[in-house]
C-alpha cells in the first residue's frame, strides 16, 4: 500500500522543481499531483497531474469493495439457504450487483464531499500556495522527502493510505 504526502510551495517553477526532485529519486511519474487554487495558472501541467475537488474516485473504490463483500455474504447465505435455490453462479451474481451498487452509491456520496487535502489545506490553498501530493512507499517518500525540501517545498502534517496505490 502507498503512503500520501504533501508539500507546499510558493509557486509554480518550485512545484515543478519539487516534482523533477522527487522522480529523480524514483517515485513514479503517474504518483505526483497538484493541488492550488483555480485562479492559479496551471496550464502547462497535463489535466491528469491535477488532483480533483472532489473525494469521487476513492469513495467510488471504496464502495465497489464495500458493495462486493455485502453482495458475496449475501450470495453466500443465500446457496447455503436451501429454499432459495440459489447457485454458487447466483451468488457471484449477487457479488457482482453489490460491488456495483456500492460503487454507484458511493461514488454520489463522494463527488459531494471535497477532496480530503484539499479540506485539510485549504488556508493553504487560499494563501496561493501549489501542493505538491506525492504517493508511494513509505521507505522511498522517507528517503524523497530531503531532496524535494531541498528543491523548495515544505512538507505539511498529513501521511495517509493511498486510496489510488
Amino acid at each position: 500500500m502507498k503512503t500520501r504526502h504533501v508539500l507546499s510551495t510558493p509557486d509554480l517553477a518550485t512545484a515543478t522543481a519539487v516534482m523533477d526532485a522527487a522522480r529523480s529519486v524514483g517515485i513514479n511519474d503517474d504518483d505526483l499531483l497538484l493541488v492550488a487554487r483555480s485562479d492559479i495558472e496551471l496550464e502547462s501541467i497535463p489535466d491528469d497531474r491535477k488532483e480533483a475537488d472532489t473525494d469521487f474516485m476513492p469513495a467510488a473504490l471504496r464502495g465497489a469493495g464495500y458493495g462486493g463483500a455485502a453482495g458475496l455474504l449475501a450470495g453466500l447465505v443465500a446457496v447455503v439457504v436451501a429454499p432459495i435455490g440459489l447457485t454458487i453462479a447466483g451468488a457471484a451474481a449477487v457479488t457482482v450487483a453489490g460491488a456495483m451498487v456500492g460503487c454507484w452509491a458511493s461514488a454520489l456520496v463522494g463527488s459531494s464531499l471535497p477532496d480530503p487535502i484539499r479540506a485539510k489545506f485549504d488556508d493553504e490553498i487560499q494563501a496561493g500556495n501549489i501542493l505538491v501530493v506525492v504517493d508511494g512507499d513509505k521507505a522511498l517518500l522517507d528517503a524523497a522527502t530531503p531532496t524535494m525540501t531541498r528543491a523548495g517545498g515544505q512538507l505539511l502534517p498529513f501521511e495517509a493510505p493511498s486510496v489510488m496505490a
